[in-house]
């Protein structure tokens, strides 16, 4: 029978590359004269910017800890033994680069056993033992403490969380089984399943103490010496640690249910992570912790040996590393500096635009518009957004001051934007307009300032062509709501120069959006997906599926919402625009549903109404269409739309639209909220054979978001 060594050796073998974490072992007197205690700390010799991490060779080192540790304990020469991290980070889980080469069950098998082993005997030793959560600690970071008698937390700590179901994992080195049996499983479905769910929101400091998976809150200044004083009087029975009694009847199985509820809700059964997850926590309420360690292993193996876990860090890697170094980006030197913006339009999309500028750069913020009522309902609304932040603390006075103080509104374009480094339109979505825009402002705006467009969907080569500096337009497209969604679509006119291009690129970064370079394309990316998605949706509705069969055929997709929710969100006349656009330059591939164009021009806001607080096809809309009587099953409506999906993608990477299918993906990512478990789209379209179907070909190579052959 393998040990844990030999576990950990063989995993180690297939992942030379690991950034190896060391647990350093010191020895002290507690305060109160408490006793030898001894404790280990985790550090990977880097700073906080390269988190500690939990792979095969850093487990064994902790491992050696560990043998010393159990001797000392053994032998009466310690007290109680504590684990701790680097300055910023306890340690934020196993490393995801090894998991990604493991390319059999058995592997797979080897990295969930060889983790429980070593936290077990953690959690075995003779003496009590001690977590303080010092800084950042995700996945098997928060599993460590979990095995531990006694968790300390600091009120500092930016970033804790049980994040696997949001990849396509389960925690599976006791989270599963020892989190419900420590503060509930209500609480527990929350941080694994519904935090994970939701955009893997982050438990704070003073929230993992409120929700009892820490039994003492500290400052982070004197953390850890707050920290030992508190294991001392603990020791030495000064303080009790008193836990609730846990729900074992009705509460558990409820909160399960509610768990499974959440996971329909959001991945509609397409990744089964959540629900393996749910499995295990719903037999953790016996107690039997060895049952529950057996199941996560074995549940931890199949889903590291499944595409949706490719997917998951393949989009994981996109958002954390693509994202950050765009592929076709200048040279960033050649960017110029930006000290003032220049907003050209003053309605909810500029105002947005407008207070996120302000908020990133700090610098002067102009806005302009046709009248003075439209600026001062823009600058009106910048200020209400900062007195909102001040209201929650994110701002204090003097900030709040300073930011209304930078952000102005004229009606002369010339008084405002003579001395704007960036100036950009959010007006009508109307090229003419655009063109004539951007007329105005090249006749005031200094020589070198960048012209920026948030158009959509319209040519930014054409709505330069009448320019005398054309070479100075570039496409900077955000997505609604502005501050909510990363993605920022930077697009190269045919006369963009390199050195607009890289100021684009550092104001983005700036931003903190997530940019992608997009040739100047119909539509760009996002849009030209969603208006294709959606545009064969509204032809299977038009042709004769009811409403409700053609929402749910897409449901195991697991979007963050269904098509017609989507549309009511864009909002209807948008849609139509973009399909309009689109039909013009594809009339081969995309339709105008004259369905949608019905419902706009009856001015509704979308095709449901939420009288009963669920979405109903209302009833107004219902006598609107005109279908025809072709009836399509939801397999058969899933099918059209996928294999137009797959086929437009392969006409844009054709066409060049972006570099690699990699940036289609990051697009729908950040851009559209698409699923980390389907990867965006790419590996999901190649995982269920619609590329090869439609193209003839995979869109990524074998081994890129699926298990290596």
């Amino acid at each position: 029978m393998s040990t844990t060594a030999d576990l950990l050796k063989r995993a180690a073998e297939l992942f030379p590359g690991e950034v190896v974490t060391q647990a350093h072992v010191r020895h002290f007197d507690l305060p109160l004269g408490a006793g030898r205690f001894a404790l280990i700390t985790l550090d990977n010799g880097h700073d906080h910017t390269k988190p500690t991490t939990l792979g095969p060779q850093s487990l064994a080192h902790f491992d050696a800890a560990i043998d010393q540790v159990e001797k000392e304990a053994a032998a009466g020469e310690i007290v109680g033994v504590g684990v701790t991290g680097k300055p910023f980070i306890f340690a934020v889980g196993a490393d995801l680069k090894g998991v990604e080469l493991l390319g059999s069950h058995e592997d797979a098998l080897a990295i969930g056993k060889g983790g429980h082993d070593v936290f077990k005997r953690l959690a075995g030793l003779a003496v009590p033992t001690f977590a303080y959560y010092n800084g950042a600690a995700m996945g098997g970071g928060v599993e460590i403490g979990l095995h531990c008698s006694y968790r300390t937390v600091s009120a500092a700590l930016p970033a804790f969380s049980l994040p696997e179901v949001f990849l396509g994992l389960l925690p599976g080195w006791g989270g599963c089984t020892l989190l419900p049996n420590l503060i509930g499983a209500d609480k527990a479905v929350s941080v694994i399943i519904e935090n994970s769910l939701n955009q893997n929101k982050q438990l704070k400091g003073a929230q993992v103490y409120e929700l009892g998976i820490a039994d003492a809150l500290f400052e982070g200044a004197d953390f850890l010496e707050q920290s030992l004083t508190w294991t001392a009087a603990v020791l030495k029975g000064e303080i009790v640690v008193e836990r609730p009694v846990i729900d074992r009847g009705e509460g558990w199985d409820q909160a399960v249910a509610q768990g499974r509820f959440l996971a329909d809700s959001k991945v509609h059964g397409a990744a089964p992570a959540a629900y393996r997850a749910l499995d295990i926590i719903a037999a953790a309420k016996n107690g039997d912790l060895q049952q529950g360690y057996d199941a996560e292993d074995q549940a931890l193996a199949d889903l590291i040996m499944s595409g949706e876990l490719r997917s998951g860090i393949y989009a994981f890697n996109l958002v954390q590393k693509r994202g950050k170094r765009p592929a076709g980006a200048p040279d960033k030197a050649l960017a110029r500096p930006v000290t003032k913006v220049g907003v050209v339009g003053a309605g909810l999309m500029a105002s947005q635009l407008a207070l996120l500028f302000l908020r990133r750069l700090e610098v002067p913020v102009v806005l302009t518009d046709i009248d003075q009522e439209r600026v001062d309902k823009g600058v009106g609304y910048v200020h209400a957004e900062i007195d909102k932040l001040l209201g929650k603390g994110r701002v204090n006075q003097d900030k709040a001051n300073r930011l209304k103080g930078l952000v102005s509104g004229v009606l002369d374009k010339a008084e405002g934007f003579s001395d704007a480094d960036f100036v950009i339109e959010a007006v009508f979505e109307e090229i003419g307009v655009k063109q004539q825009v951007f007329a105005e402002v090249e006749a005031v705006a200094p020589a070198h300032a960048i012209l920026a467009t948030n158009t959509s969907s319209l040519s930014v080569t054409e709505m330069a062509s009448k320019l005398k500096n054309p070479e100075r337009v570039v496409g900077f497209h955000f997505f609604n709501p502005v501050a909510v969604l990363p993605l920022l679509e930077i697009v190269r006119g045919e006369q963009t120069d390199d050195a607009s291009l890289a100021t684009a690129f550092a104001v983005a970064k700036k931003l903190k959006k997530t940019a992608v370079l997009v040739k100047d394309a119909p539509a760009f990316v996002v849009n030209r997906i969603l208006t294709r998605f959606m545009g064969e949706i509204q032809n299977v509705i038009d042709e004769g599926t009811p409403v409700d069969v053609a929402e749910r055929a897409v449901e195991p997709l697991g979007l963050p919402m269904s098509p017609l929710v989507l549309l009511e969100l864009v909002g209807p006349a948008i849609g139509l625009h973009v399909s309009e656009t689109l039909n013009r330059a594809f009339p081969e591939r995309f339709t105008v549903s004259p369905n949608l164009k019905a419902v706009v021009e009856a001015g509704k806001r979308g095709f449901y109404v939420y009288e009963s607080g669920k979405p109903e096809l209302d009833p107004e809309v219902a006598a609107l269409l005109k279908q025809g009587d072709t009836v399509l099953t939801e397999e058969q409506v899933r099918a059209r739309v996928l294999d137009a999906v797959a086929q437009e993608i392969g006409l844009m990477l054709d066409e060049g639209v972006v570099a690699e299918a990699q940036d289609i993906d990051l697009c729908l990512i950040t851009g559209a909220g698409w699923p980390f478990h389907l990867g965006g789209i790419t590996p999901y379209l190649d995982r269920e054979g619609v590329s090869e179907r439609v193209n003839g070909k995979r869109f990524l190579a074998p081994g890129v978001a699926s298990v290596p052959a």
